[in-house]
């Protein structure tokens, strides 16, 4: 018996290009090969077959100038997004916490690795 393996599509439900059985983006799949990453990697990271990357791959390029235009769309959105002002108290309080969090780890490595060194 000889399953047949489904075609990779990209569809568009609204949300914007996708590979067809997922909620996966074109979009979400830009960075990673923008950044060099191989298909194979790609498919491993979003738990897909490297036949569906490669889809999204073939429409980023054949689309590119309009997948550009409405992924910098996203971007700017996103980096221009203000949160109500309870929400963004509560992230800037988790940063803070994060932030004092990491410096505390790295002046306790700091520490230990001078320590490391004073072998009495």
């Amino acid at each position: 018996m000889n399953p047949k393996v489904a075609e990779a599509k990209i569809i568009n439900r609204g949300r914007g290009p996708e590979i067809a059985g997922t909620r996966i983006t074109v979009y979400d799949v830009m960075d990673y090969y923008k950044d060099g990453w191989h298909r194979d990697r790609i498919a491993v990271l979003f738990r897909l077959s490297s036949r569906d990357i490669q889809a999204a791959i073939d429409y980023i390029e054949a689309h590119n100038e309009e997948v550009e235009a409405e992924y910098q769309k996203i971007l700017d959105r996103h980096r221009n997004y203000k949160y109500p002002p309870e929400v963004q108290a509560k992230i800037d309080k988790i940063r803070g916490t994060a932030k004092r969090r990491l410096e505390e780890i790295r002046q306790r490595r700091l520490t230990e690795g001078r320590n490391a060194d004073d072998h009495g």
